[in-house]
């Protein structure tokens, strides 16, 4: 079996030969390094087995489709930066799976201004689906979906000891309202709740602070290489609280950087990883061939993504223009993913409401 990094270099490289003609631009600014990178290389590896298979094919209508991806390093200002380079230099039909939700806000206006799309954006913030977002179209779930069922099953579980850690942005907001609503309707309240500075994140205090309220559960709401640092801490307290976070994290990469920490961790998920669903025979067929035997939720979620870019390509029809795409994503009504169904209209932007727990094993893969 290829490495997974060793295969996403494949990837990049052999895709870049092969779009040197590509005539369906679609753009990307995301953090290929920085604190999120492991996940973000893994949604982008998925998401592009599914593109070099329909390229493969002749692409949509005889053209194929090339996803030009800009490094943000997971920087907002960076983000609108290479946002603009790619709608006003690269002209670009759409931007595809940004990630971070004080990032995508940012570019919000810049999408309404040009009439650019975003499709997938890799964050769940229910501020990008309610109220509507007339040019972004949400692919996956929002937080608040996966921490209400977080919360609800440690609760079943008897677990009534619930600490909060989150991120001080609008992403950490987001999701630590969602965890508030599962503890509400559970009738409980957090026993301690501490933010951290997402540039600067520091747990020093925090872990020590929580550790000592002795909780049975500790929801971790942050990104990459934060969150590892805040379960690290906590264990480095003593603390054998149930820690849990959001899919954000639900990657390959981010059970390495955990190490031996890894195991027991529950993270949300907002695809399913049976292979009873054909999405997910399909995206493992597809990642097979390419020497990549273990599809992670993160590549799931960028496969998934790809299929609905497709089909939207598909609906604008030959020489398509932005108004056309941003109409077709709008008339896609119960596309069949491959066991889940997907649909859009003008009033509702929120794809998929799927939402479900896995576990990190101790050979260190996710299960239900």
């Amino acid at each position: 079996m290829i490495p997974l990094r060793a295969a996403l270099m494949g990837l990049w490289l052999a895709s870049s030969c092969l779009y040197a003609n590509a005539q369906i631009k679609i753009g990307q600014t995301v953090g290929v390094t920085g604190a999120v990178a492991a996940t973000v290389k893994e949604a982008s590896l998925g998401a592009q087995l599914y593109l070099d298979a329909i390229n493969a094919k002749g692409g949509i209508g005889g053209e194929k489709i090339e996803l030009i991806t800009l490094d943000d390093k997971f920087d907002t200002q960076l983000t609108l930066a290479n946002a603009k380079d790619l709608i006003e230099n690269k002209g670009v039909l759409a931007l595809f799976m940004t990630r971070g939700t004080p990032h995508t806000e940012g570019i919000i206006p810049l999408l309404d201004k040009f009439g650019v799309p975003l499709l997938a954006p890799s964050t769940g913030a229910m501020v990008l689906h309610q109220p509507l977002k007339k040019h972004v179209f949400n692919v996956r779930a929002t937080y608040q979906r996966e921490a209400e069922r977080a919360v609800a099953h440690l609760a079943a579980t008897g677990v009534n000891r619930i600490a909060i850690i989150h991120v001080d942005d609008s992403f950490g907001a987001d999701g630590l309202e969602g965890t508030q609503k599962g503890l509400a309707a559970a009738k409980l309240s957090a026993v301690a709740v501490a933010k951290f500075d997402r540039s600067k994140p520091d747990f020093s205090q925090i872990a020590p602070s929580i550790s000592k309220l002795t909780p049975q559960a500790v929801m971790i709401i942050g990104s990459g290489t934060a969150v590892v640092d805040a379960i690290k801490a906590l264990r480095d307290t003593g603390s054998t609280a149930q820690l849990v976070t959001l899919s954000n994290n639900a990657s390959s990469g981010f059970v390495k950087l955990l190490g031996d920490q890894a195991r027991g961790v529950i993270v949300s998920q907002v695809l399913p990883q049976s292979p009873n669903y054909a999405v997910v025979q399909e995206a493992a067929s597809l990642a097979k061939a390419k020497d990549v035997l273990d599809v992670s939720p993160a590549m799931l979620e960028g496969f998934v993504s790809a299929k609905v870019l497709v089909e939207a390509l598909r609906r604008a029809g030959p020489k398509p223009t932005r108004d056309k795409l941003q109409a077709a994503l709008e008339g896609i009504n119960r596309f069949d993913l491959g066991g889940l169904t997907l649909s859009f209209s003008t009033s509702d932007h929120t794809g998929l409401d799927f939402a479900d727990l896995s576990i990190i094993t101790a050979a260190g893969k996710f299960r239900r």
